[in-house]
């Protein structure tokens, strides 16, 4: 079987290879929608929203006595203390520091986690687990799109500040004693479901899981209760627009692409991996893959970064530590620039790149160029319309000339007219005026749960 490291060679290069991948944005195989993405967009800032997880994310689970010292080994967090019912955003770089991806691991059992999210984190964790010294096991539940099998469980979310109240009535009874980012237990229809309590939008909610047969009759009891709240559901296109609102970027470019180090994982990754397909696309065009390469403090992780254990790049991190940072802000898009790109639309010729609406990203890796003054201030990536705001909004990571709300420029579109991958249309970049503010977007989220 070929591997990435074999594709690589064959395409010339990380970025002609990503950049010329005809693969698009990320795929939640839910329905685009179930009602309108505006009123959904709207349940989880004003009301009740039931969010279905269940096909997108891949699942690893790794059992045994040695789950803690494999995650610790490739985590710049710690994880001392961590077992059974707690749960915890697993960050990993590569040997020189840069960001591989993260995912969240959730505490089944002392010695067993459940590793959940886009695959690429659960595929470093995989290789090192077949590579390393480590007693484990390892079991993948692939997302929907990678895999023939059906998966092995269900995931709902209820989120919004009318979520608890609903959760409360299914339950039969108050629910306490889950703390922020805790697990612990919740019943729907009879049946007892393990959950993971956190907000979205700045509101409490709960994230709750079962084997994938008890799924519909879980669902229908939301759906029957949650008809008195207000529920909806979250169709794919609200969907993909919740990480900007929570100021998470979801799909930083995997730092594996170099460096010798890595070499052995790349052979190891096939050439059908996420690292393989996924695409590269935006503004920002360098010929360097390492340009495209994340801190984890231009991801806002380098508060997480515990130097109290060993790990891969904690020395290359360390080494970073005094060196002048980048930092993640929101970047609000001015109104008549964007209204200019639609009304370009009709100017053959002349058309800017279409905006789709909620979402206007376009490849796995959104890379968009930010200027100030005229020279490059940094990124912006995921750019989302968010109807309740009726605004444009999208993460970006600026360096320290970008202060809060200062006026920068977005270049919308790619240069020599676009590249020839088939989601791309001919086009002609524009320029976007955009103010700093802060992260994350929703002002409730900024105020709730984010300070702490």
């Amino acid at each position: 079987m070929a591997s990435l490291e074999d594709k690589l060679t064959a395409s010339g290069g990380a970025v002609k290879m990503l950049r010329s991948a005809p693969l698009g944005p990320y795929v939640y195989p839910v329905p685009p929608e179930f009602s309108n993405w505006r009123d959904e967009q709207r349940a989880w800032r004003e009301g009740v929203a039931l969010i279905d997880q269940s096909f997108h994310m891949t699942d690893l689970y790794v059992r045994g006595p040695d789950v803690i010292r494999l995650l610790s080994d490739l985590a710049v967090n710690s994880f001392q203390d961590f077992g059974r019912d707690k749960a915890k955003q697993l960050v990993a770089c590569s040997p020189d520091g840069f960001v591989i991806g993260d995912m969240i691991v959730f505490g089944l059992e002392d010695d067993a986690v459940d590793i959940v999210g886009r695959p690429v984190v659960a595929n470093w964790v995989q290789f090192n687990a077949a590579t390393g010294d480590y007693r484990v096991s390892v079991e993948r539940d692939e997302r929907s799109v990678s895999n023939p099998k059906p998966r092995q469980t269900f995931r709902y979310e209820l989120q919004g500040p009318k979520a608890w109240a609903l959760l409360e009535q299914l339950n039969g009874g108050p629910i306490e004693g889950i703390r922020f980012f805790h697990m612990g237990e919740v019943s729907i229809a009879g049946h007892t479901l393990r959950c993971l309590r956190h907000g979205m939008g700045g509101a409490a909610g709960l994230e709750f899981w079962g084997p994938v047969e008890l799924g519909a009759e879980v669902k229908a009891a939301i759906l029957e209760a949650g008809a008195a709240h207000g529920l909806r559901q979250v169709g794919g296109r609200a969907y993909s627009s919740i990480c900007v609102d929570s100021g998470w970027i979801p799909s930083p470019l995997p730092a594996i692409y170099t460096g010798e180090a890595l070499r052995p994982y790349r052979e190891w990754l096939s050439d059908q991996s996420f690292e393989a397909i996924a695409s590269l696309g935006g503004s920002f065009v360098s010929e360097r893959i390492e340009d495209y390469y994340l801190t984890p403090w231009d991801l806002d992780y380098g508060r997480l970064i515990r130097f109290d254990h060993d790990f891969v790049g904690r020395d290359a991190l360390q080494r970073m530590a005094g060196e002048p940072r980048r930092r993640k802000v929101s970047l609000e898009w001015n109104a008549e620039d964007v209204e200019a790109v639609y009304a370009s639309q009709l100017e053959p010729g002349a058309n800017g790149k279409w905006m789709e609406v909620p979402t206007a990203h376009y490849a796995s890796h959104p890379y968009d160029a930010v200027r100030l003054g005229g020279s490059l201030a940094g990124l912006s990536t995921y750019p989302a319309y968010f109807h309740p705001d009726r605004a444009w909004v999208s993460l970006a990571i600026l360096d320290a000339r970008a202060g809060m709300d200062e006026e920068v420029e977005v270049i919308w579109g790619e240069p020599d007219g676009g590249t020839p991958r088939p989601v791309v249309e001919r086009h002609v970049q524009k320029t976007i005026r955009a103010r700093v503010r802060p992260w994350p977007w929703s002002q409730a989220a900024r105020e709730a749960y984010r300070p702490g």
